[in-house]
């Protein structure tokens, strides 16, 4: 069951997306709240599993991470040990920065970031090929990045 979020929550949930850096003072401030019920607020937020984290987001290009192969991959013999082996392994692979279990033709859908396309080749053939439980693989490679670590809409009700 979702957290009752009322007007206030929905408000800091927006600004810290916005800006996870905000300390207290500016935060309360742009919420319309004193500092003190503000940092009540924002820590029962962490505590329910509202806010999971704070981090930096990274330029893949400043770092040399030029390519995104967004990866559809298709298990051979459908089981639940054979689906729980094959998420395991890719969260196992530093370069799959999110995936998701889908439905379609794919059971997984993973997005997957490296420096160029040789080395998303010696990934493929090398480490994903090689999963017994792999039976397909299909491989999208993104042109350009319309949109990526976008805010989570929060819901007004």
């Amino acid at each position: 069951m979702p957290t009752q979020l009322d007007r206030i929550d929905r408000r800091i949930l927006r600004a810290l997306q916005r800006d996870g850096r905000l300390s207290n003072v500016e935060l309360a401030d742009e919420v319309g709240l004193s500092p003190s019920p503000c940092l009540r607020r924002v820590r029962r937020l962490e505590q329910e599993g509202v806010i999971r984290s704070y981090r930096a987001v990274l330029d893949r290009e400043a770092l040399g991470l030029g390519l995104t192969v967004f990866v559809e991959i298709r298990v051979g013999r459908h089981s639940r040990a054979n689906a729980a082996e094959l998420q395991a392994a890719l969260l196992e692979l530093p370069e799959v920065v999110a995936c998701h279990m889908v439905s379609g033709t794919a059971d997984f859908l993973a997005e997957i970031v490296v420096p160029d396309l040789r080395v998303y080749e010696t990934l493929l053939t090398e480490r994903l090929l090689a999963l017994p439980m792999v039976a397909d693989i299909r491989s999208n490679v993104a042109l350009r990045r319309i949109a990526s670590e976008r805010p989570v809409p929060v819901p007004d009700s």
